[in-house]
Order: C-alpha cells, then sequence, then structure tokens
C-alpha cells in the first residue's frame, strides 16, 4: 500500500490553516478595540476585561470536551458545527448593544473556538502519515505566528476607517468560507473504540474552572457583593477538590492523575498557569496603556504591537540552543526574571518617551515572553510517553486558555483595586501600578520551576513546541 502524497494533504492543512488563523486573529484583533467598545458601550474602558475573560475561559470550559466529541460525532460533523458557532457569535457580538450581550457572544465565540483547533488538529493526525507530520504541523503553525503579528494593527485601522463592529464581522467571510471548504475537504473520522466520558469529573472541573475565574473577575468591583466572591471561591475550590478525589477512584477519568507522576509534567503545568496569569493580562494592558493612558490613535497603538509579536517569533529559533547549554532550570529561573521585570518596565513608558526606546522595550518584552511560552511548554510535555501525550496536551491546552482567562480578570481586578490613583492621578498611574503587580505575579512562578533538575538535556531531547 503505497502512502499518499503530502499534495493530497494540502487542501486540508490550508482549511485547518484558515480556521487556526480566524480564531488567533480573533484572539488579537479585540484588545485593540476595547477602548472603542466601552465609549460605544457607555463603559469604563478599564473595565472592559470580561470580553476578553469571558472568550477564554469557554474555550477553556469546552477543550476537554473536544476531542471527545469529535470522537463520537465525526472530525467533519463537529468542525463544521465549530465553524458555525464561532461565525454566528461573532455576528452576535456585531450585533450587541450591552456589554452583558457582548460577554454572552463572546462565550458562543468561544463554545465554537474551543473546537476549531483541537478537532482540525485531530483531522490531520488520523490523516497525514507519520513521517509526513511533523512538515504538516509545522505548516499548520504558521498561522498562529501571523494571527498576534496583523491582528492588533488590523484591529486598530478597522476602528479608525469603520467601527470596531468590523473587528467581528472580519470573521463572517473566513467562516463562510471555512464552512463550504470543509464540506469539500474535512474528513470524516471516528475514534476506532467507542469510550465513555467522563461526565461526572467534566462537570466538577468545568464548574470549578468558571466558579473560581467569576470569583476573580467578581473582585473587580463590577456589582458583586463580596460574601458572593467568597461563596464563589470555596465552591470553585470544592469542586476541584472533588474532581481530584474522582480522578483518584475513577479508571476513566477526563485527565488521569498518572499525569503528575511524572516531574517535567507536573513542574511544567504549573509553572504554566502561574507564569501565564502575568503575560496573559499584558495583551489587554499594553494596548490601555497606549490609548487611554498616553492618548495615542488604535491604529498607532496597533501598529505598536508588532515589534512585541515580530521580536517573539524571532526569540523562538533560540530556544533550543539556549536549553541545549544551559538547561532547562536555568533558562526558565532567569527568563521568568527578565518576563516579571519586563512587565514591570512599563511603569517607565510615559508620554514624551523616544519612539525607538518605546519600540525596544516593546521588543524586548515580546521576546522574552515569547521564550519563556515556547520552554515552559516544551518542558511541559518532553517526558510524556504515548498512552498520556494526548491527554497531557489537551490538559495544557485548558491550562493556557484557564490562565489567559485569569489573567484579563486579575488586570480587571488590579486595576479596580488601583481606582483612587485612576481618580487622582489618572488612568495612567492605575495601569503603572497594574503593570508592577502582574510582573510580581509572573515572577512567583519562579519558585515552581526551581523544583526542576539542573541537568542539560541531549539535542535530541529538545523539541521546539509552537505556541
Amino acid at each position: 500500500m503505497t502512502t499518499p502524497s503530502y499534495a493530497s494533504f494540502r487542501p486540508l492543512l490550508w482549511l485547518v490553516s484558515l480556521a487556526i488563523f480566524m480564531q488567533m486573529l480573533d484572539s488579537t484583533i479585540v484588545n485593540t478595540a476595547l477602548p472603542a467598545m466601552a465609549r460605544s458601550l457607555g463603559e469604563s474602558p478599564l473595565q472592559m476585561q470580561s470580553v476578553v475573560f469571558s472568550y477564554a475561559l469557554a474555550v477553556a470550559t469546552f477543550i476537554p470536551a473536544s476531542g471527545w466529541i469529535a470522537d463520537r460525532f465525526g472530525t467533519r460533523r463537529t468542525f463544521l458545527a465549530a465553524i458555525i458557532l464561532f461565525t454566528l457569535g461573532s455576528l452576535a457580538c456585531a450585533l450587541a448593544q450591552t456589554l452583558h450581550q457582548l460577554v454572552a457572544a463572546r462565550v458562543l465565540q468561544g463554545v465554537g473556538g474551543a473546537m476549531l483547533l483541537p478537532v482540525g488538529r485531530l483531522a490531520v493526525m488520523r490523516s497525514v502519515a507519520r513521517e509526513q507530520f511533523l512538515r504538516a504541523m509545522s505548516f499548520i503553525a504558521i498561522p498562529a505566528l501571523v494571527g498576534p503579528l496583523i491582528g492588533p494593527t488590523l484591529g486598530g485601522w478597522l476602528v479608525e476607517v469603520a467601527s470596531w463592529h468590523w473587528v467581528f464581522l472580519i470573521n463572517l467571510p473566513i467562516g463562510v468560507i471555512g464552512y463550504a471548504a470543509a464540506l469539500k475537504v474535512m474528513p470524516d473520522h471516528y475514534a476506532e473504540h467507542r469510550t465513555r466520558f467522563d461526565l461526572a469529573g467534566y462537570l466538577m472541573l468545568a464548574f470549578g474552572m468558571v466558579v473560581l475565574s467569576l470569583a476573580l473577575d467578581g473582585i473587580s468591583g463590577m456589582g458583586t457583593p463580596h460574601a458572593l466572591v467568597m461563596l464563589m471561591t470555596v465552591a470553585g475550590l470544592a469542586a476541584l477538590v472533588g474532581y481530584w478525589l474522582h480522578a483518584a477512584n475513577s479508571t476513566a477519568p477526563l485527565f488521569s492523575l498518572a499525569l503528575f507522576h511524572v516531574p517535567s509534567y507536573r513542574i511544567g503545568i504549573l509553572g504554566n498557569l502561574f507564569s501565564r496569569i502575568g503575560s496573559s493580562a499584558m495583551p489587554l494592558l499594553i494596548p490601555l496603556l497606549l490609548q487611554v493612558g498616553m492618548g495615542m490613535s488604535p491604529m498607532n497603538a496597533g501598529l505598536l504591537m508588532i515589534p512585541v509579536a515580530a521580536a517573539g517569533m524571532l526569540s523562538k529559533r533560540y530556544a533550543v540552543k539556549l536549553v541545549e547549554r544551559f538547561g532547562y532550570r536555568r533558562v526558565l529561573m532567569v527568563n521568568t526574571v527578565l518576563v516579571g521585570l519586563a512587565m514591570a518596565s512599563f511603569i517607565f513608558m510615559v508620554p514624551g518617551q523616544p519612539m525607538w526606546l518605546r519600540v525596544l522595550q516593546l521588543a524586548l518584552f515580546g521576546a522574552v515572553n515569547s521564550l519563556q511560552f515556547t520552554v515552559m511548554n516544551t518542558v511541559t510535555l518532553r517526558d510524556l510517553d504515548r498512552d498520556f501525550a494526548s491527554s497531557g496536551n489537551s490538559l495544557l491546552s485548558m491550562v493556557m486558555m484557564l490562565a489567559t482567562g485569569f489573567g484579563a480578570a486579575a488586570a480587571g481586578s488590579l486595576l479596580a483595586a488601583f481606582g483612587q490613583l485612576d481618580a487622582v492621578h489618572g488612568a495612567t498611574a492605575a495601569l503603572h501600578a497594574t503593570f508592577v503587580c502582574v510582573g510580581a505575579i509572573t515572577l512567583t512562578s519562579t519558585v515552581i520551576f526551581w523544583q526542576l533538575p539542573d541537568t542539560r538535556p541531549s539535542p535530541r531531547e529538545v523539541e521546539e513546541v509552537a505556541e
């Protein structure tokens, strides 16, 4: 039996790449448009974190179920449903008249987005021959890098030439093209062996994530009573403890606790969570600082995000060499400190600062932040065997999106906490104080990475993981 040529899979790869591009573009294009959304909806631009938070939380909540849904109903129907939900969610976002309507529409978008990437990647895994798999995955990883590069600038441009609604309307033609292409080229793969979905475990895990996230967002003072915030915190922690006890006694849990018997995975997943909380606040805070704090136009603020993405793409090339020379522990210990300091350094970004210095500061942050993501992901997954590779990767994806939601909620809560500074010294003072705090949050993850063994892997053991 001859192996199908790489060219025969190219239409599928283009389809999955289009879906990833649509999702990654949407994740970054929104941030630059938040101040314009706030003015249109009559909200404070410093309290728009729920637009980012709701999408990330919806994705994190539904990622664990996406693989089982694709196995049960087939990759073709699941992928088509994901495109429909994401496109309808985008339309609902554009039609929203209030912040609450916009948040609800973002949740619908997130449900579709939670299935786009995992199901598309699953279809590629089951269609492409093993010897061509790495080449295929490298191809579909390109949109994940291009989306953040053009998203902020495109968002700023759309706000200036049209309105913030076009940040979401731009997804409609992409969704229609993707749906038409999926009808023709998406294969319909099912699981070889039907497995029972761990519904009880999923409900406990999802409830815990949602309630804890809402509790963190409630601290921002959006009318949530303190007693309710405390109740949600306790209930969320109880749900996560309940899942831990359930997984310990279940024969087929959603995520096996045996994953945490692997030291590098245990340390990497926890380090990812705490390090990303601070990092995930930055895509929200930087455009706010540039537009609200420094009075820049949305277009110019978007252009200044290009050095962040470009330097991040460049630094990924040096991740493998650094790890080969210094080892995971030293690279992560030093780089985590650099990321935290780079975040706190935005306290020095003020009006009148030379443009070259501003671009250099943004590029340095983008470089160390991207390097952090690449090395964290690699150390998390590198020691998993084949039996745990799929569930371990799914859990990592869930934690990444959960941390994104936590980061947005933390940014909103910190901005609310520094509301007095905002009233006395203006929005810039509150934003500067928030940058220092999120930098400190990231620095706390150094105590987690310190637990890694101080060894240098051989070059063959180092793999670059696309963010």
